[in-house]
């Protein structure tokens, strides 16, 4: 049977297995495949991003005949332009929006009472960074507008009022009265007083001025059967304040955010594990005074918890992870940018343990102290179940370690190694380092060091001899014992879409054009490898069609000729960053303004051979309805000790 006489139920159910971005190709096929793409793409609940300009006003009329639910709206202010968009979205998408988000923007309490009636449907509301909706302390005040909010808040299960400076408790009560069956609430860097108790002796809790924590745990204690998740992130909630929150009758949270809260001590993390046991997600990213004492707890007495952060805590040393193996059900672990971990506790403690915990994702990332032997641990445990892995700035890790991942985390989709400065082409191509190299590459780590952070990028080496040449280097060696000494190369992780080797300077064409061939890959970022050359962006461009995200600032190697050959390999390029690249010209431009028609944002800063000149002529490649953005910051190699 030919495909185009397929009911478009079957060939939406066919097109829901593929990748988003392989779905949007599908749909230039014909009208037929178009409709069955828009319909899988309505079951993913796709959050549409609508920026205010003139331009969007058609877009909006197109997605109303899909039945948009999920829509993002930014830049909008007090313009005609804005006024215009916001009405377009009422009037044609509002009866069928579930989802709202506003963030970041400025329009008048007007435009949104007037979209917020439209939306009689809405579950989710992000109103985040909209501060001047709450200056005035007037918003829904007219009781006309407050009652018929009712009918659009009453179904609201996620509210997002997190960094709003002017929030109060009037109109805090105002958009929660009517949402009884809130679920998500994030009040992060709210200005909330916790000590001063401005209701002394009163239970009218309506300030204009301030927003309290006795207002809040009001409204949470009228909401605890239906409350799930709080955030109070980059707040001041102290010992006694978690106390009275972890205890409000019937409340039975979820999870509980409170990043950067820097009064919490090891006593607050034991009054909410004692009073919140069935926590799965917690996040206590940045709360510097906890230590050890705090994670044992956690693990001792929250086992259904899946994801925990503990990012950014300089007092947690190996220790804490003597008991990680209790959290049988955990799926995501945050570890990055504790200064005293080297995951040795962590391995060992997941290594012995009968019932392992089935991680997704480890962020381990400036964990100076990361052993190669924890990683090696870590592959062969987490094998079957790690898909997401973050080691970027571990300046431990080494070829080994790469070998070991190549070798177990064949699940991997996601894989970061940026500033791994030990990493060489043999780990990524998985052969044993020969003794000779050995001898070259400590005789090169010989020379000046910049910086701690920068080390010898090799900016002032010899360029790497040609491919061609580098070829017959590992021919010559592959006839001695290579059965013996070879090791799974990085080409291994089939599935991988994310993958980041900044400043990864050893790192030459011999490696990254062989091995970095990956179909799926959306996101990559070789930015800071001066060893690099057009050899390496052909062979990426060639074998990595699926590419939406490309970083090579300060590849210096890269020319004009390169670009021309590879941009036609590049269709689905939206995200590309080429700042420091100063072999570049306007033909490199040229050739991305005509191939890659799906591009958003590109840098060209500090690129001494293009001018502005050269970037005004680009932009005319793109209509203006696509609202590409072009940073160029410096170019034209503009004297940065003046021009800053």
């Amino acid at each position: 049977m030919e495909s185009w006489r397929l009911p478009v139920e079957i060939i939406a159910y066919i097109l829901s297995f593929l990748p988003i971005p392989d779905r949007k190709e599908a749909s230039l096929v014909n009208q037929l495949w178009y409709s069955a793409a828009q319909e899988s793409l309505r079951q993913e609940n796709l959050l549409y991003n609508i920026p205010a300009s003139s331009a969007s006003l058609r877009t909006i009329k197109s997605l109303a005949q899909r039945h948009v639910g999920n829509v993002k709206m930014t830049n909008l202010d007090g313009s005609s332009t804005s006024r215009d968009v916001v009405r377009y979205v009422a009037n044609h998408l509002g009866p069928h929006v579930l989802s709202l988000c506003l963030h970041g923007s400025s329009l008048t309490e007007t435009s949104f009472e007037e979209l917020l009636l439209a939306c009689p449907c809405l579950t989710a509301l992000d109103l985040s960074g909209c501060n001047s909706l709450f200056m005035s302390g007037t918003l829904l005040s007219k009781e006309e507008n407050y009652l018929k909010a009712q009918e659009s808040l009453a179904n609201l299960q996620e509210l997002n009022l997190s960094g709003l400076r002017y929030l109060s408790d009037i109109t805090f009560n105002r958009l929660t009265n009517w949402s009884l069956h809130l679920e998500k609430l994030s009040l992060a860097r709210c200005h909330i007083t916790f000590e001063f108790d401005a209701y002394y002796g009163s239970t009218n809790y309506n300030s204009s001025v301030l927003l309290s924590f006795r207002n809040l745990l009001q409204f949470l204690r009228r909401r605890a059967s239906s409350m799930k998740t709080l955030d109070l992130s980059g707040t001041s909630i102290s010992s006694q304040a978690m106390r009275s929150l972890a205890q409000v009758e019937n409340l039975h949270l979820e999870g509980m955010v409170l990043q950067a809260c820097r009064d919490l001590t090891n006593e607050t993390v034991s009054i909410l594990c004692q009073h919140q046991p069935h926590l799965t997600t917690l996040d206590f990213s940045g709360c510097s005074e906890l230590s050890d004492q705090a994670v044992l707890t956690i693990c001792s007495r929250l086992p259904g918890l899946r994801c925990l952060c503990l990012g950014k805590l300089p007092r947690v040393t190996e220790a804490g992870f003597q008991k990680i193996s209790q959290l049988k059900h955990l799926q995501r672990l945050d570890v990055s940018e504790c200064s005293l971990v080297s995951c040795g506790e962590l391995a060992k403690s997941l290594s012995t343990a009968k019932e392992r915990p089935k991680l997704v994702s480890l962020n381990a990332a400036f964990c100076y102290l990361l052993q190669e032997s924890s990683i090696l641990s870590l592959a062969e445990t987490l094998s079957k179940s790690l898909r997401v892995l973050d080691l970027s700035s571990c300046v431990s890790l080494g070829n080994r370690s790469v070998q070991a991942i190549a070798s177990h985390l064949l699940l991997l989709t996601v894989l970061r190694l940026a500033w791994c400065k030990e990493l060489t082409d043999w780990g990524l191509l998985g052969i044993e380092e020969s003794q000779e190299e050995r001898e070259h590459v400590a005789k090169k780590d010989a020379g000046p060091k910049f910086s701690r952070n920068f080390g010898n990028l090799g900016f002032f080496q010899p360029p790497p001899q040609d491919l061609e040449q580098e070829d017959q280097i590992l021919i010559d060696f592959a006839k001695h014992t290579v059965q013996e000494k070879r090791q799974a190369s990085l080409s291994a992780l089939t599935h991988l879409q994310e993958l980041d080797l900044t400043a990864c300077g050893n790192l030459t064409d011999r490696s990254i054009a062989k091995v970095i061939r990956f179909p799926e890959l959306r996101r990559l970022s070789l930015s800071l490898m001066p060893n690099i050359t057009d050899n390496s962006l052909l062979a990426v461009a060639r074998h990595c069609r699926s590419l939406e995200h490309l970083s090579l600032n300060h590849c210096v190697n890269l020319t004009d000729k390169g670009f021309i050959e590879a941009a036609g390999s590049l269709p689905r390029l939206q995200h590309l960053i080429l700042s420091g690249c100063n072999q570049l010209t306007t033909w490199t431009l040229k050739a991305i303004g005509q191939e890659c028609q799906q591009l958003k944002s590109l840098d060209v800063s500090m690129c001494s051979r293009i001018s502005m000149a050269d970037v005004e002529h680009f932009q005319s490649y793109f209509p203006l309805q696509s609202q590409a953005s072009i940073q160029s910051r410096f170019v034209g190699g503009a004297d940065l000790s003046i021009s800053l």
